[in-house]
């Protein structure tokens, strides 16, 4: 039972390829969500942000209009889940990407490869998906964390990043791609801790 060392080059999403980036999650928008339950869509927002935490992956947070008056920053348990001394990048600009700020803070992390929680699906994810994919970016959607303002517009967005090249993935999905190995027993009682907070398994050991 011998596994390989870890990969110098990685093509699936490892802690050292990847960078999560959270948008949006205020209020306002989440509660116009339609697409799914919203207590569970906050609750499976929770789970990714721990994984990043547990996996050392950057996160870059991102809210839209808090400056102008108009909304109120990330919900407190996302804000807290994130850390309380994390920069926030606030815009105006529907489409992140368009942002400086938050474009420089992306391209900064040196990190091909995005996890991309947003809402709605059907804008606020779409648009930076698009472009940042347009640039030579790897960006995967975390279909069980996001939602959109009905089930229909928030499916048609990930079809059409799909078509774009997005690479969908799930909670359960992106945990195993990240532990990858149970040798790595550095994370393996926060995977399972995790994993059983979402339902995915339990008494795993």
């Amino acid at each position: 039972m011998t596994s390989y060392a870890k990969r110098t080059d990685d093509h699936l999403l490892s802690p050292d390829n990847t960078v999560l980036t959270v948008i949006d999650y205020q209020p306002t928008q989440i509660n116009s969500i339609n697409s799914m339950n919203r207590s569970e869509l906050i609750r499976n927002a929770e789970i990714v942000i721990e994984l990043a935490k547990l996996y050392n992956i950057p996160i870059v947070l991102s809210t839209v209009n808090v400056e102008k008056g108009w909304n109120t920053d990330t919900i407190p348990v996302l804000k807290r889940a994130v850390g309380e001394e994390a920069i926030s990048y606030d815009r105006s600009s529907i489409n992140a990407w368009e942002d400086k700020e938050y474009n420089e803070a992306i391209k900064a992390t040196g990190r091909k490869k995005i996890l991309i929680l947003a809402l709605w699906t059907e804008a606020c994810l779409t648009f930076p998906t698009l472009d940042a994919l347009k640039e030579g970016f790897e960006v995967y959607p975390v279909v069980d964390a996001v939602g959109g303002t009905s089930l229909l517009a928030h499916e048609t967005a990930l079809r059409r990043v799909e078509q774009a090249g997005a690479q969908l993935t799930s909670i359960a999905q992106l945990a195993c791609e990240l532990q990858r190995d149970w040798n790595r027993e550095e994370t393996t009682d926060g995977f399972d801790e995790l994993m059983t907070k979402f339902g995915a398994f339990s008494n795993l050991r």
